[in-house]
């Protein structure tokens, strides 16, 4: 699908919709990718005939965050206003949807692939797939929630692995730690994801969304606030000298030199 806009709507079964993310090779996520995913999003919470979603990307999930669009906000000083802003209203739009939410990741989810498949009540993800928040290592920090939902997946010594080493985890560790909830046969994510869906998508409307909020009530607060208040660390990481560094040695395949 390389011309197809970045993420496609379709509906695999009766009642599930199904978005795959699709901006080969990767499927970053750029402003337009963002922007088309809210459209999507906004259009399925008011399609009454739809009772599960299911997210997946095309080829791999996602490699997060288009890089290259960075040094231009760096030099411009304008990432919250063009950039991270939206991207943090599109993850929490996701994570408040009424529907029930299932991400399959095959190949790899990072940065903010991983933030957004993060957003889904329920993640199924292939044997041998590679989850991470490698922004550390750009100089910067998860811009988008993603610190905040791992940790309440898998508390504060896990996450703190994840955000601070930055190293990529196998789907079977990610299932050890609860960071997802099961590991699929290679190349069969897809499918339980889809065979999760419909057995949601039979389950009371109601009563899915009531055990929705439920289960975010626990927690106290939607990870969307702590992930606002976070937006002028972030900025502050991403405008400082290794965060341009970490940007720039990542457009030219070199290691960064940090301060």
């Amino acid at each position: 699908m390389p011309n197809a806009p970045s993420p496609v709507l379709t509906f695999p079964h009766a009642a599930v919709a199904q978005i795959t993310l699709s901006n080969p090779p990767v499927n970053a996520l750029t402003r337009p990718a963002t922007r088309r995913l809210r459209a999507v999003l906004l259009e399925l919470a008011d399609d009454a005939a739809i009772r599960a979603v299911v997210l997946t990307g095309d080829r791999v999930f996602s490699a997060g965050s288009d890089i290259s669009e960075m040094p231009e906000m760096q030099d411009r000083g304008d990432v919250l206003a063009r950039k991270s802003i939206l991207e943090n209203a599109t993850l929490e739009m996701l994570d408040d949807l009424p529907l029930p939410t299932v991400a399959a990741i095959h190949g790899f989810a990072l940065g903010g692939g991983l933030e957004l498949a993060l957003c889904c009540d329920l993640v199924v993800a292939d044997a041998g797939a590679r989850l991470g928040l490698p922004e550390i290592d750009l100089g910067v920090i998860p811009s988008s929630g993603g610190s905040m939902r791992a940790l309440r997946r898998v508390g504060q010594a896990l996450a703190a692995e994840l955000v601070l080493l930055g190293e990529p985890i196998s789907a079977e560790t990610a299932l050890e730690w609860g960071l997802i909830n099961r590991v699929a046969p290679r190349g069969q994510s897809l499918s339980v994801a889809l065979g999760l869906a419909q057995t949601l998508a039979h389950k009371s409307r109601s009563a899915v969304r009531a055990n929705k909020r439920a289960l975010a009530l626990t927690f106290g607060e939607s990870p969307g606030l702590p992930a606002q208040r976070a937006l002028p660390v972030f900025e502050e990481a991403f405008e400082s000298a290794d965060g341009r560094e970490g940007v720039r040695a990542f457009l030219a395949k070199e290691s960064p030199e940090f301060g």
